[in-house]
């Protein structure tokens, strides 16, 4: 805590809310690998669309600008 309580932004913005910051961070970061591994679960296993669209792979068309 002491190299906590030493820190510019800490006794510029105090310990809690660098704390409250360091903590929300942490837990955005946690959803995105959690959210990032649920669809290698579900995606990563699959290459392409799957049999009822084989073949069909390059007939669609992006618009034009």
């Amino acid at each position: 805590m002491a190299r906590l309580d030493r820190d510019e932004e800490t006794s510029q913005d105090g310990r809690s809310a660098v704390l409250r910051r360091a903590v929300s961070e942490y837990l955005k970061k946690r959803r995105h690998e959690t959210i990032a591994a649920s669809y290698q679960r579900a995606y990563g296993g699959n290459p392409g669309l799957g049999q009822d669209f084989a073949g069909w792979e390059n007939e669609g068309q992006w618009p034009h600008d």
